[in-house]
């Protein structure tokens, strides 16, 4: 049975997707950059927005029946090579257990403001 997961953004409303989506076992986490979503507030700081963006991943989650633990794939995507080390040191610690695979690219996100976009795949075993 599929499952929608919001946040409650706007740009899910704007652009038509869900943060998560639950399709059997699997669960797919859209990108997510630094905002806070309770206050629509970017920190500048690259480490903040890591931070506020493994929170709203954790949340999407847990709203979805998942945890950090199931997650399998990570996508990192930064808008500068220089932001690598900052946002390993962040998800270094949401991930230290589970070690999913992953992959880092730089690319340019939508708007000036965000630094950073995660993107995370979680499997829950069904047996």
């Amino acid at each position: 049975m599929r499952q929608l997961i919001s946040t409650g953004s706007p740009f899910e409303a704007v652009a038509g997707y869900s943060r998560a989506v639950v399709d059997g076992p699997w669960c797919f986490v859209s990108g997510t950059t630094g905002y806070d979503y309770t206050t629509m507030a970017m920190p500048d700081d690259i480490s903040a927005q890591a931070e506020n963006a493994m929170a709203t991943i954790s949340k999407a989650l847990g709203d979805a029946g998942f945890a950090i633990s199931d997650v399998v794939r990570v996508r990192y995507i930064v808008t500068n090579a220089a932001y690598a080390d900052p946002v390993f040191s962040v998800v270094g610690r949401w991930f230290a257990d589970t070690r999913p695979a992953a992959t880092m690219v730089v690319a340019g996100l939508i708007r000036p403001e965000m630094k950073v976009e995660i993107e995370a795949t979680a499997f829950r075993n069904p047996a």
